[in-house]
């Protein structure tokens, strides 16, 4: 599976492999043998290529679901957009449910369906994304 991706990954940014190795900083023969599946990178080699090709190493090594780009950036806007409502919900002085303030119980409840509509939503999005910006494997 790693050599498959590493293979394709190379030829998404239309490089030859004496181009990527360079970049890399290690010998096109190590990585002709990535490609064919007669090597395996170690971690700190793994990492280098996932960073360069801003990918998590779950995806180099075929585990889970692919984790491209757009996959990374869904996630650090998620992230972002829940930190903000978190901020939100702690400074606002008049929140209540059924004339009670919120308990931290509820709120944390509030949170959780928040990541959960998200998601969900960057799910349906994502399925639905214009041809010319997809990143199909």
């Amino acid at each position: 599976m790693f050599s498959e991706r590493l293979k394709k990954l190379r030829k998404s940014k239309n490089l030859s492999q004496y181009e990527l190795a360079d970049r890399l900083g290690f010998s096109r023969g190590k990585l002709a043998n990535y490609e064919q599946g007669t090597r395996e990178p170690d971690f700190s080699t793994l990492e280098l290529i996932a960073k360069f090709f801003d990918v998590s190493t779950d995806y180099l090594l075929g585990v889970g679901s692919s984790k491209t780009e757009y996959d990374n950036k869904a996630e650090k806007d998620i992230a972002k957009r829940l930190k903000q409502f978190e901020a939100d919900l702690e400074n606002s002085d008049g929140l209540a449910f059924d004339g009670e303030p919120l308990s931290d119980e509820a709120k944390e409840s509030l949170l959780e369906s928040m990541e959960l509509l998200l998601r969900q939503t960057q799910r349906i999005n994502k399925k639905y994304t214009p041809k010319k910006y997809r990143n199909d494997e």
